[in-house]
């Protein structure tokens, strides 16, 4: 749902009127974007990392629902058991209205006090609906049977014994777009409609559409939802649920309550979903541009539109409100990778990984036994010898490298087996042991 409008005024009889318009999207564009036709990469086409939106110039299909707060004398002309005659009692409901001679359209049966408010009478060439019984509380009744009508009108009653009567009928509109987008999590389809900028609103594609024709045919669709609805249980007082809710969104006072919806809101979001699955194979244009001796298509034929699409075939960012937090994650990253740029820059050159296997294999070979690990030889350290620290060391006078625990000095200075005449060659990583011992840089 994208454009609901409510209005609501008190006449001169002190009546609460409340007019609701709502349009939805053309329930067709979802097929043309999954017909292989048009060639649209799907999201799982992507592995899940793809989306696209498309906005497509088609009609909407427009729900209207007008009620009005009535009194109970000013029903009377379209209640029957008010009627001379019927002795306030309607036997045999179950008959309702076949069976009551009810008369049909073309009579415009006698006039009452919203004849202009809901469009009744000859002027308008509609005739006021009939109702077989007044409504106990919390219950409605439907109004559905007549003769050429292009609504259905539902009569409630509030717990107070107040009584509001609703029409509903739906129309196509031209001011609006339906918008298509579909994402690895879901798809989401919306009427975008009056606004000025948007040129594929329907209109801007056929400028001799007429707006807002209403589709007779659909009170036909409607009447079906009511009854599922169980919006006319109230003819045997069976007090349905449905029938209850509604009822208590009546007003009760000369204002609507901001907090809950009005009862005209209500029943048009239920009734929304018919306007979706009526839309649904229809044409992308509002009128029937086949033969007029076929009322349907014994086979699929495509139909063009105007519409774009904007794809997007990878993410490079989130795309639910929540991954917002990773960003957190990517400032430290940044942060610390222009750390490791400014380091380098000063500190620049390679340096040596001293637990490198084959360095570490040199290191341990030219240094000198340790008491720190004396009864390991062959066997490998234990118990506290696992967790002794260890250090590298140098022989600043013969550069040389040597590994030494964190106990003490080591208890010899060279290898007992070595020969007197043995003296070992400078090594190469001086230069590198000078950048990472703690003497000579502070940031290490």
């Amino acid at each position: 749902m994208n454009e609901t409008s409510q209005k609501y005024s008190v006449d001169d009889y002190k009546r609460i009127v409340m007019n609701v318009t709502m349009a939805m999207p053309h329930a067709g564009v979802f097929a043309a974007t999954r017909d292989p036709i048009n060639n649209i990469m799907q999201p799982q086409d992507l592995n899940g990392l793809g989306e696209y939106l498309v906005q497509a110039s088609v009609p909407s299909p427009v729900t209207n629902v007008l009620c009005a707060t009535m009194r109970k004398e000013e029903l009377a002309p379209m209640v029957y058991t008010a009627w001379p005659g019927s002795n306030g009692t309607a036997s045999n409901l179950t008959g309702w209205p076949n069976d009551f001679g009810i008369p049909l359209w073309p009579s415009y049966l006698n006039s009452t006090p919203v004849d202009d408010l809901f469009g009744f009478g000859e002027k308008y060439n509609r005739s006021h609906p009939v109702f077989s019984k007044y409504p106990i509380a919390f219950n409605t009744i439907l109004n559905h049977t007549g003769w050429y009508t292009d609504s259905i009108y539902i009569l409630a009653a509030s717990a107070t014994g107040d009584f509001t009567m609703c029409s509903l009928k739906a129309s196509l509109t031209t001011n609006c777009s339906t918008k298509y987008h579909a994402s690895l999590s879901g798809g989401s389809m919306s009427a975008h409609c009056e606004d000025p900028r948007d040129s594929l609103a329907y209109g801007r594609s056929y400028d001799n559409a007429t707006d807002g024709v209403i589709k007779k045919d659909w009170a036909a669709v409607a009447t079906e939802w009511a009854l599922a609805l169980s919006l006319n249980a109230g003819i045997s007082d069976s007090a349905a649920s449905n029938a209850r809710l509604l009822s208590q969104l009546i007003p009760t006072s000369q204002a609507l309550d901001p907090s809950l919806p009005s009862i005209a809101e209500a029943l048009a979001v239920l009734s929304g979903n018919t306007l979706l699955l009526s839309s649904i194979d229809t044409p992308y244009i509002h009128f029937w541009n086949y033969s007029t001796t076929l009322s349907y298509l014994a086979e699929p034929q495509y139909q063009a539109f105007r519409a774009t699409l904007r794809t997007t075939d990878y993410a490079s960012g989130g795309t639910q409100r929540w991954q917002g937090i990773f960003h957190v994650v990517l400032f430290l990253t940044f942060a610390t990778n222009v750390f490791c740029l400014i380091y380098f820059l000063l500190r620049h050159g390679l340096v040596t990984d001293f637990i490198e296997p084959q360095n570490l294999f040199s290191l341990s070979l030219n240094s000198p036994p340790s008491q720190a690990l004396d009864g390991a030889c062959g066997g490998g350290p234990e118990g506290d010898q696992l967790i002794m620290n260890w250090y590298v060391k140098m022989d600043h006078e013969r550069e040389h490298f040597y590994i030494q625990s964190g106990t003490g000095p080591p208890s010899i200075t060279r290898r007992p087996t070595r020969p007197h005449d043995f003296e070992m060659d400078t090594s190469p990583i001086v230069n590198t042991y000078n950048k990472l011992s703690s003497r000579h840089s502070s940031i290490l």
